[in-house]
């Protein structure tokens, strides 16, 4: 009986022709995401810092793009008549058929249902025309046989330093180390010192056979496994300033690769033949992430998007909490709200902002996509942007229904016991730093004000300046990281004209309620941030203690000149003390103040 509806089922030639463009689309953009991630490698090994942003910068839009061209081309091919319902579930049974076999089923599956969402209207948001939840398993998808996810090695066989030195030579990087026995010396020392008596006799170390690269890094990922336990590892390779390469440390603890693997930070550029393998892999270990930041992580954002999505959705279901206007001082162009039990914020656009605010939605739009591209080097949140979504209307509060109402009206739809947001943007939800500064004592104040300083450094090495520097536009991560998620006022440092403030000329100038000087648009007077800054005397203790030279502008006119001249400051996503050596570095790092032990 099924096989004899089954062909009948399958009838529509539109359908399958429809159903074999968009596997299409999906292969043609999958192969320029590997292209570019394997064009790394070499980018890596000649040093070109400049090429290796941009390639990174350009791949975040190559997903829209490829969709966008799907549906082109099928909007040109057919008239909407054509597109009947039957066609449309007809077409989704043709692609889950031609997934088999495929080694990126996932993506394609939300591929597919990216260009059906540009066609459909959302009420065919169901799991009849798209994707709701996966179809295809992921489980055991094999690789190449010359090409396998991960390789294995034995130390105790083969002697830990040979097989710490197969592993780096393992890649093949087409450049000269500058001391390579040297340097696996100084890992070998670290891994025996952290593993200790933990290591069985018959343990391995498996190691991903890519290596991952961003910005001015490639970095080796692995773990040894040890009769139950998995432990992680990761060894940075970098340029020093000869040109040559270095291992620089070995990270060994949880802690260090989750903040290497941190939402602040830049995509990684990883070739991967089946992704989900490596997601599996990574999940080992950072089991603490989930998985849609997994594969944001490795510059597959769609997809994180897509499972953050159907993460949030089982949440809901599972939750009877409100959701209501997040903690924290009232900005004046972003209406912030959050479901307590969930550890996300939800952020809208407001449709006016009191003065002094000058700005549009388009504008703020664009500060968030600047951040999506830009490197992110740890201290600025990703964000995730979705278009239309429903939010059931009997888990808002009145509260919260009564300021979407009136702050951003034209974002808001009501559609039955729907609440229907047509733009929005979430992320990760973190302490404000005032709240924190605030609740903490005096180390804690002390602790948060070097972190705040060193995000605003770091920031600026990024040729970021982050506009409103209140502390109220900081957050305070689960590590104790403080990181800006505020990007309206958001600009590049080297756009900005970082000035001092004139003497006065006169009596009356120096009394005066308003500047006598001529101030522009881009203009900055860094000796006024202390104003806003310090008004709590031991926030003031603690910032001229760590980092008073950001109350000159000397200091931010040096970092601006820098950047003018080319140079690529190092930021390193692990703290200083593990380098091996900082005379290693490309630039010289600036070293930590010394803190209290406590802090350390």
């Amino acid at each position: 009986m099924i096989q004899a509806a089954f062909p009948k089922l399958l009838s529509s030639q539109i359908a399958f022709d429809i159903a074999r463009t968009v596997r299409e689309g999906f292969d043609k953009h999958y192969r320029l995401f590997r292209l570019v991630s394997q064009q790394a490698k070499q980018l890596f090994e000649l040093g070109d810092w400049v090429m290796a942003q941009q390639q990174a910068r350009e791949r975040i839009d190559f997903y829209d793009r490829r969709v966008q061209e799907c549906v082109q081309l099928l909007e040109d091919e057919y008239e909407p008549s054509e597109l009947s319902d039957e066609v449309w579930r007809e077409c989704k049974l043709h692609y889950i058929g031609m997934l088999s076999g495929h080694k990126q089923p996932e993506l394609a599956e939300t591929f597919f249902n990216s260009v059906c969402c540009n066609i459909l209207h959302r009420s065919y948001f169901h799991n009849e025309f798209i994707f709701v939840r996966p179809v295809v398993s992921t489980e055991y998808i094999e690789t190449e046989e010359l090409a396998p996810t991960y390789r294995v090695y034995y130390p105790a066989a083969d002697g830990m330093h040979f097989t710490l030195k197969r592993i780096v030579t393992n890649f093949q990087l087409n450049a000269r180390f500058a001391n390579l026995t040297r340097d696996i010396e100084q890992v070998e020392q670290r891994v025996n010192a952290f593993f200790g008596e933990e290591l069985a006799p018959n343990a391995q170390f498996q190691v991903l056979s890519s290596l991952f690269f961003r910005n001015k890094g490639a970095y080796i990922v692995g773990k040894a496994v040890s009769g139950d336990q998995e432990l992680p590892f990761v060894i940075p390779i970098l340029h020093n300033r000869h040109h040559e390469l270095v291992l620089d440390t070995v990270l060994l603890e949880t802690r260090q690769v989750e903040i290497l693997f941190s939402f602040t930070r830049a995509y990684f550029l990883v070739d991967m033949e089946v992704p989900s393998a490596y997601v599996q892999f990574l999940r080992t270990l950072l089991p603490r992430k989930p998985r849609s930041e997994i594969y944001t992580i490795l510059g597959l954002q769609k997809q994180g998007k897509t499972l953050f999505y159907r993460d949030y959705l089982q949440h809901l279901k599972h939750s009877s909490d409100l959701f209501e206007i997040a903690p924290g001082i009232r900005g004046m162009v972003m209406l912030v709200f959050a479901l307590p039990s969930f550890p996300y914020v939800f952020k809208v656009i407001k449709d006016w902002y009191p003065p002094p605010k000058e700005t549009t939605r388009a504008q703020i739009k664009e500060k968030y996509l600047l951040v999506k591209h830009h490197d992110r080097v740890g201290r600025m949140a990703d964000t995730l942007e979705y278009s239309n979504v429903a939010f059931p209307r009997a888990r808002f509060s009145e509260e919260l229904v009564a300021e979407l109402k009136q702050f951003a009206p034209s974002m808001l739809e009501e559609d039955g016991d729907q609440l229907v947001i047509r733009h929005l943007y979430i992320e990760r939800r973190m302490t404000p730093l005032n709240i924190w500064l605030s609740q903490a004592d005096d180390a804690g104040i002390e602790t948060g004000i070097f972190e705040y300083g060193n995000a605003i450094r770091e920031l600026v090495a990024a040729n970021i300046f982050p506009g409103d520097m209140l502390y109220k536009n900081f957050g305070v991560t689960r590590h104790g990281r403080v990181v800006f998620y505020d990007y309206d006022e958001i600009e590049y440092l080297s756009d900005c004209q970082f000035r001092a403030i004139p003497a006065p000329r006169n009596e009356e100038d120096e009394m005066s309620a308003e500047p006598w000087y001529p101030i522009g648009k881009h203009d900055v007077f860094p000796e006024q941030f202390g104003r806003f800054l310090l008004g709590n005397d031991k926030i003031r203790k603690y910032f001229m203690k760590h980092h008073a030279e950001l109350l000159t502008q000397q200091w931010w006119q040096a970092r601006k000149e820098s950047i003018q001249r080319g140079v690529i400051e190092d930021v390193f996503p692990y703290p200083q003390r593990i380098r091996f050596s900082c005379q290693y570095a490309a630039s010289p790092a600036p070293m930590a103040p010394s803190l209290p032990e406590t802090i350390k």
